[in-house]
């Protein structure tokens, strides 16, 4: 019997399953810069904050090294740090992590949705209205229209728990770019008719 190489490999693991990852520092009460700087380089792993200065993500590899970056970080601003593997979590705080990390995306699929809807859409149907077909307005919405899927790229490549959101983030963007190459072809064709 011929075994492919694919089939000898073991089964992805369920991130869900963990090992998790868990920080617990402090920097110093008189800096809330600091504080606010640690948050963000945290918040942008996709930490998930089970209390205040304590923050879980799952055990990755790159996680692991950018943990080390923001420890660093804690250090550098006079702060102190413990860095932890968790492998045998109660079912209870397992559920709380991956609820926790569902919401979380989720929340952040909500948020380019509804960027799509009200700033994106809205946007193309303002310079509708004012007449205003230029390549510079295509082009200044054609970076918007890049800042939506880089923010999407960021938010699945944090989405370790299969939030729900995913497919509708998805269509609202690929919506915003039909939206925008008809805006782009109106404003061909009235550029290249009106010269």
């Amino acid at each position: 019997m011929d075994v492919s190489a694919a089939s000898r490999r073991p089964a992805a693991k369920d991130p869900s399953d963990g090992p998790w990852l868990m920080l617990i520092y402090r920097v110093p009460s008189d800096s809330s810069r600091a504080r606010v700087a640690v948050w963000r380089e945290l918040k942008r792993l996709g930490g998930l904050y089970v209390q205040q200065a304590v923050c879980v993500l799952p055990d990755r590899e790159d996680l692991r090294a950018s943990l080390e970056r923001v420890r660093q970080r804690i250090a550098d601003l006079g702060g102190t740090s413990i860095f932890l593997t968790l492998r045998d979590v109660e079912p209870d705080a397992r559920e709380q992590f991956v609820e926790g990390f569902r919401s979380q995306s989720a929340k952040e699929y909500a948020e380019i949705v509804e960027e799509c809807d009200t700033k994106f859409v809205k946007e193309i149907e303002f310079e509708r209205f004012r007449s205003n077909y230029t390549f510079e307005e295509a082009e200044e919405i054609r970076q918007d229209l890049e800042k939506l899927r880089r923010w999407l790229a960021k938010v699945e490549a944090r989405d370790w728990m299969s939030a729900d959101g995913r497919q509708l983030a998805r269509q609202k963007v690929a919506d915003c770019e039909q939206l925008l190459e008809q805006f782009e072809a109106d404003v061909y064709e009235r550029t290249m008719n009106n010269p």
